[in-house]
């Protein structure tokens, strides 16, 4: 194996239509330690903390190598590994105090990865983990729903990446009514095609909902609390700045935020995301689930890796955009 390989990273926060805003690079070779899997990746996706790390994040003196969504192979392992081996397909969604997946070879700790889903290739495997995090997480852990959860859950901005898995998870593994949001002709049929009972644009919010998820916050706190019954359950996934949530003390309405990098930040011993992630392929290859993938660019590199965080920026994209092979 060579001692270089290439990457796509950023030495400067720029704006994505700037040739630099992120460029290809030969870096080293990184050495497992000790839980890690060293992985060829084969496949990434795009998702916004990408863009939001590239614009507003400095980078270190030899650049900043983005990517939290990969599926590939494991090349080597390090001394304590015991969930995987050489030549399994895995797949995760990283870390974000580690360097990023859009290199040739990556680490990553076992414990926050699972295997591939057998009945995916790996682009259609890369468009998942991160957001099947969320989703997961969101539903079973902060709303603590189960199967046998009725009552409404409505899925603001349920084209996008999160949303697209979401709402089959909350429809196939819960008893609850999921009324997506969406504008566009193209969302709307998307998000029906992902099991929403039914879809209502942005400005149509129903009253009397049970639970709300929601990747779009900002002016949105005021309709939360009309919508919510007394004592309802919001999960949130953004950043909105200045956020005020006093409105929702009348109906002691719980407001939840849910980031899958905590995990791996702050409780990197615990295996719960690769037990997640193993659920998830089971469910995929039992044909429950389906990849999100939409948009499928050939090469892992900086041209098509400035085009993907273009489209993110944009807000309009359905599902995931995937790049496969360097």
């Amino acid at each position: 194996m060579s001692d270089t390989m290439r990457a796509v990273g950023y030495r400067r926060n720029l704006p994505v239509s700037d040739p630099e805003s992120l460029v290809d690079m030969t870096v080293p070779v990184p050495v497992p330690g000790p839980y890690d899997l060293l992985v060829r990746v084969r496949a990434v996706s795009v998702n916004p903390v990408d863009v939001k790390r590239r614009a507003g994040v400095t980078a270190g003196p030899d650049g900043q190598i983005l990517g939290y969504d990969a599926a590939g192979v494991v090349e080597r392992v390090g001394e304590a590994v015991t969930l995987f081996q050489p030549g399994d397909e895995v797949w995760y969604a990283g870390a974000v105090q580690r360097s990023g997946t859009n290199a040739e070879l990556h680490l990553v700790d076992e414990r926050i990865v699972g295997r591939k889903p057998a009945t995916l290739d790996f682009a259609e495997a890369a468009a998942l983990p991160l957001t099947s995090l969320t989703a997961w997480e969101s539903l079973f852990e902060r709303l603590r729903l189960t199967a046998s959860s009725t009552g409404t859950l409505v899925v603001v901005g349920a084209a996008g990446g999160v949303g697209s898995i979401l709402v089959p998870l909350a429809r196939q593994l819960t008893s609850l009514e999921v009324i997506g949001t969406a504008s566009r002709p193209e969302s709307r049929d998307w998000v029906l095609a992902r099991g929403a009972n039914r879809v209502v644009g942005h400005d149509e919010l129903p009253e009397g909902v049970d639970y709300v998820f929601t990747a779009h916050s900002t002016g949105m706190v005021d309709e939360f609390a009309r919508i919510l019954k007394p004592y309802g359950e919001i999960v949130a996934i953004d950043d909105p700045a200045g956020l005020d949530i006093k409105a929702l003390k009348a109906k002691s309405i719980t407001w939840h935020w849910e980031l899958m990098f905590t995990r791996p930040r702050l409780e990197p011993e615990s295996r719960a995301q690769h037990q997640i992630l193993t659920e998830v392929a089971s469910l995929v290859d039992k044909g429950v689930l389906s990849t999100t993938m939409t948009r499928h660019l050939e090469g892992i590199n900086a041209a098509n890796l400035r085009v993907a965080h273009q489209a993110v920026e944009s807000g309009t994209t359905i599902g995931k955009i995937v790049l496969e092979g360097f």
